[in-house]
């Protein structure tokens, strides 16, 4: 993993305890006489380091490849991160392993400044062709961008800051909206937690499905999230409108799905006309009023399809939507599948055995 000054704390430290107990899972196995697959990994270790995350492959005992980590900064003098929380690399850069399985590199108000180091800059382009594959976590990507290693990729990044990124580097193709993307060995992520996710994901691709979950619960995330599912929650966008009326019926979306949520009916909520209330809704929250209750249903479906045994056509009527196709739609839409294929890859597996049709 790259470390500079001030990345996001979170960015590096969030990774490295999945990589650290996906090598636990690797160890039971070993000592249970089951064969772990991974080829990539990191187990947390020698500190930590502003800049880059460096995985390697390794023989471990039994002979399954196992994760260890290499946190390394250009320089491998402590620094502080975003949060003053101070960390020490194990290594510089160019004293890393020729051999690089996997290259990661967090995110972080410091971001703008490692993206303008020619060093790290030069070390990236020459280093990150030659890894297995490469990511980034939020604003990371614009580190890679610089060494131009996501030209002509599919990428994303924190919310915030993915027009700057499509503005600065115009041969990046930006998706604000994922949790994180991969386009072939590139990967990239949005902010903080959702490096979690990322690393979750290379996991999974390296061990198995029951890996990452078990690594999910043990860390006590809600959820191993999906790719696709858009990283701007309906219910963050709860906070953005500027006038009480319009935070009151956006509060009032979220907490009653099922109500009548009509242009009409909300706007006889907030006093206003229904078309003024429609010019309003949007100009302040940047989506339209049925948009926003589209997302807030969506969100309530998915975590009833999470945390409850309901049967879909249940859940469908209690989040709010006309039928279950017509929430199955939605799902294909926003994630790429439908209810019960989400259910079924994201619901702990305590609740496979009643899983509703």
């Amino acid at each position: 993993m790259v470390a500079y000054r001030d990345l996001q704390s979170l960015d590096l430290t969030g990774p490295l305890e999945v990589f650290a107990a996906a090598e636990q899972i690797l160890e039971r196995r070993r000592r249970g006489g089951r064969q772990g697959t991974t080829s990539a990994g990191g187990a947390a270790a020698g500190g930590a380091a502003a800049g880059s995350v460096e995985v390697r492959s390794v023989e471990t005992a039994g002979g399954a490849a196992g994760y260890r980590i290499t946190v390394a900064s250009m320089d491998g003098a402590p620094l502080r991160t975003s949060s003053g929380l101070q960390l020490v690399p194990a290594c510089r850069l160019e004293d890393a392993a020729e051999t690089i399985d996997t290259l990661i590199v967090p995110g972080g108000k410091g971001s703008a400044a490692a993206s303008g180091d020619e060093g790290l800059v030069s070390w990236l382009a020459e280093n990150g062709p030659r890894a297995r594959r490469v990511a980034s976590v939020c604003t990371g990507a614009f580190v890679l961008a610089a060494a131009g290693l996501l030209d002509g990729r599919r990428v994303t990044t924190h919310w915030a800051s993915a027009q700057r990124l499509a503005e600065r580097y115009p041969r990046v193709l930006v998706d604000p909206e994922p949790i994180y993307l991969r386009d072939g060995r590139i990967w990239t992520s949005a902010g903080v937690t959702a490096g979690m996710d990322l690393a979750l994901a290379l996991v999974e691709e390296d061990l198995d499905r029951e890996a990452a979950l078990t690594i999910a619960r043990h860390l006590v995330l809600f959820l191993r999230r999906p790719g696709n599912q858009s990283q701007f929650s309906a219910t963050l966008a709860a906070q953005r409108a500027e006038r009480e009326p319009l935070r009151e019926v956006q509060r009032f979306v979220v907490e009653n799905p099922r109500e009548d949520l009509s242009v009409e009916a909300l706007a006889e909520r907030a006093h206003m006309s229904g078309r003024n209330f429609a010019r309003a809704f949007r100009s302040e929250t940047g989506i339209t009023p049925g948009r926003y209750v589209e997302r807030v249903r969506l969100e309530a479906a998915r975590r009833a399809l999470e945390d409850t045994r309901l049967p879909v056509a249940r859940v469908a009527a209690e989040c709010g939507f006309a039928s279950g196709e017509r929430m199955r739609r939605c799902f294909l839409r926003a994630l790429g599948v439908g209810p019960a294929e989400y259910r079924r890859r994201y619901q702990p597996r305590t609740y496979d055995h009643e899983r509703a049709a």
